[in-house]
């Protein structure tokens, strides 16, 4: 029997380990020969309104098509997950940098009707044998076979919505992990009149 949506946010409201949320995390990137910041990035994605999904080219995509990736996990948990990454991106410089404490917080109800779904984590040779193409870029490396060398991004409890989301400032809140981050923010924001970004936030 299916539940109502008031049950449904019950019960996630009773789970310490579950979120009625979805998060989207960003990092610096060159754009247009720019190296923008992860506090840049997010303001550009607040004034496109629109998170672009990331390219199968130059991301651990398969198939052809570009898709936004979220974390389904309590803010803790995500936490957590940021520390692990600066503890062995600093055992291991020559490592990607995946996140950065800056992001987006969409409801999960919202992504869904977005077209946002859990990924499949499986070996993609397995995947594709039960996956039609279009569907491939749900596929997420999954290989516990080999202790030198394990594959395993389970802990991110990943969705992804096909292509990019495209989103209004209400239908999301701001992430930002430390004060000097939240200092670039405000200030970044108060130089560019309009849309009021701080204020649309600070109002809502």
């Amino acid at each position: 029997m299916p539940y109502t949506f008031t049950s449904w946010k019950e019960r996630l409201a009773q789970r310490s380990d579950l979120s009625p949320s979805l998060v989207h995390l960003t990092r610096g990137a060159i754009v247009e020969g720019n190296q923008l910041s992860p506090v840049d990035v997010l303001i550009k994605i607040l004034l496109e309104k629109k998170i672009v999904g990331s390219d199968p080219r130059q991301a651990f995509i398969h198939g052809e098509r570009r898709a936004v990736c979220f974390q389904d996990a309590p803010l803790y948990s995500i936490a957590q997950n940021m520390l692990f990454e600066k503890k062995y991106k600093k055992e291991k410089p020559e490592s990607r940098d995946r996140y950065s404490g800056c992001g987006l917080i969409f409801s999960k109800w919202y992504v869904h009707q977005k077209g946002g779904r859990p990924v499949i984590y499986d070996s993609p040779e397995s995947a594709k044998d039960y996956l039609e193409p279009e569907q491939w870029w749900r596929i997420v490396a999954l290989d516990l076979s080999n202790s030198a060398n394990t594959v395993d991004w389970m802990h991110e409890r990943e969705w992804r919505v096909k292509g990019d989301l495209e989103f209004e400032l209400w239908n999301t809140a701001i992430l930002i992990d430390t004060k000097a981050s939240y200092r670039e923010f405000i200030s970044k924001c108060r130089e560019i009149p309009e849309p009021d970004i701080w204020r649309a936030f600070a109002e809502s």
